[in-house]
């Protein structure tokens, strides 16, 4: 019988949340690494029990996890048996959380629009490979797209990215993250990207060489709204039997591309605001897109104090509030762009997590919401493994 599984990053600890195929009942574990960020897990998708971690603390600095039994048990890839993963002052020592960019990176350009040097920072998002369980991507800032090929043990930048005008690449509110990766199911050398605040890029020669793919996108905020890049992308999604369509939420702008990001037109439609963070597809029907309206760029919280996630049948424009199962007044949580995601279940599952510490599961495609987890720390991350 099929399983899910649910992978929970907060700003205190991972949790894992296992249910069954009826998504009535779950079993939460955690929290995993206490008390440190876990900015994204996700797990393999020929491997479900391989699972990678980025756990992160201003302090001590950037750790990569790895579990190999679906969460049970941790280890730093390439930390021999028995030998401790930090020093005697707590710092990361394993050759799996260094992240080192090729040649001389030079300088990015700050909030101010002076010139920055170049600096890791920590891993915002990990992408497995569809194919092999060894192979992961992983988004870092400052803004830069790595990759391993040995299960995490070593990482090594994929530094043509940054050739396209990464001297001007400006960070949003939260840094200058690369927080999606998108891994193109029928072409696997073609790799979609968001960075904040610096907009989205595609590489079809497996990460070589890359093209800015941010036409038709307009962002008032910056000097020339109309530029090649500078737009601060929030979240991109696909499906997998429409892969050349693209869903984006933009920093104001919900928008839609159906050429492989070469063009964007705008589908927000009636949503109450065009702001927010997260954007996901349902599993089974490529124009079945959800987001979750955010009041403004000022104000993180949904409008009217009303948690509602909206869902578009129709590829966008019309817009349709689920509701039942979220609370109606006086919340006032946040749902950030990694924290959407769905399972692949007959009837399609959306979950979601708030700065509140809730999760909701519907387990029927939106129409109705039920929390599964209450109470934990603010929610970074949502992932859902499938496991049939």
């Amino acid at each position: 019988m099929s399983q899910v599984r649910v992978l929970v990053g907060t700003k205190k600890g991972a949790f894992v949340i296992n249910g069954d195929a009826k998504r009535d009942k779950w079993d939460i574990s955690g929290p995993h690494f206490a008390g440190w960020e876990i900015y994204h897990m996700k797990g393999s998708a020929v491997n479900p029990n391989r699972i990678y971690v980025s756990q992160s603390s201003g302090w001590f600095g950037q750790i990569i996890q790895r579990s190999n039994d679906g969460g049970k048990t941790w280890e730093q890839p390439g930390t021999p048996a028995g030998e401790a993963m930090t020093t005697p002052e707590g710092f990361p020592k394993a050759e799996s959380n260094k992240f080192v960019y090729e040649g001389d990176p030079g300088t990015h350009q700050h909030y101010d629009g002076t010139a920055r040097k170049w600096e890791f920072k920590r891993v915002w998002h990990l992408e497995p490979c569809l194919t092999d369980p060894d192979t992961c991507f992983a988004g870092v800032e400052d803004a830069a797209i790595f990759k391993t090929t040995d299960g995490g043990k070593n990482w090594k930048e994929l530094p043509g990215l940054r050739e396209q005008k990464g001297s001007q690449w400006s960070p949003g509110a939260g840094g200058l993250g690369l927080h999606t990766i998108l891994l193109d199911p029928t072409n696997p050398k073609r790799i979609f990207i968001a960075i904040s605040a610096a907009g989205c890029f595609r590489t079809d020669d497996a990460g070589v060489t890359w093209k800015p793919i941010n036409r038709g996108l307009k962002s008032n905020y910056i000097p020339d709204p109309n530029a090649e890049i500078g737009h601060c992308v929030h979240r991109i999604a696909q499906h997998k039997a429409k892969p050349n369509t693209l869903y984006m939420q933009k920093h104001w702008d919900v928008m839609r591309s159906d050429d492989s990001g070469d063009n964007w037109h705008e589908v927000s439609g009636n949503l109450p605001s065009d702001f927010g963070f997260p954007i996901d597809v349902h599993a089974h029907e490529p124009e079945t897109i959800y987001v979750v309206p955010i009041k403004s760029d000022s104000e993180h919280f949904p409008p009217e104090g009303k948690l509602r996630v909206y869902r578009s049948k129709t590829g966008g424009n019309e817009w349709e509030p689920l509701t039942k199962g979220l609370p109606q007044e006086n919340c006032y949580v946040n749902v950030l762009r990694d924290a959407m995601a769905v399972d692949s279940l007959d009837s399609c599952g959306i979950y979601f997590g708030t700065t509140g510490g809730q999760v909701y599961c519907s387990a029927n495609s939106g129409d109705s919401w039920t929390a599964i987890a209450r109470d934990l720390p603010s929610v970074l991350s949502v992932e859902v493994q499938t496991i049939r």
